[in-house]
């Protein structure tokens, strides 16, 4: 397999496999909730925010096309960075970046053409 056939597939398959399996526990086991268990914050919620997060970093037009596909999932993102300790961490120059030396790292050759 060539090399874009190989980013091909990571981004057809690997991406979109996290996000959706998350967005099928929050479709089955959370209607209404505010989180992925229920009405508080847990290191799972943390979790998936960072991994959007990051996602986004890496894969930013992959994760464009596929979020809308995922709108429990971008709730909950959504609803953590609301959290008024996190918002004011994420706004405060303690929260570092995405770089190229983090474990999100953006591969311009995995992004969609």
């Amino acid at each position: 397999m060539r090399r874009n056939q190989r980013a091909a597939h990571f981004r057809a398959n690997r991406i979109p496999k996290f996000p959706g399996y998350f967005e099928r526990i929050l479709r089955r086991n959370n209607d209404g909730a505010d989180f992925m268990f229920g009405k508080r914050v847990s290191y799972v919620d943390l979790s998936l925010f960072q991994m959007i997060e990051g996602s986004r970093y890496a894969f930013s037009r992959t994760m464009e096309r596929l979020e809308s596909q995922h709108p429990r999932l971008i709730m909950v993102h959504d609803r953590v960075m609301a959290r008024p300790n996190i918002a004011a961490y994420l706004s405060s120059p303690r929260r570092l970046p995405f770089n190229q030396l983090g474990i999100f790292r953006h591969y311009p050759e995995l992004e969609e053409e």
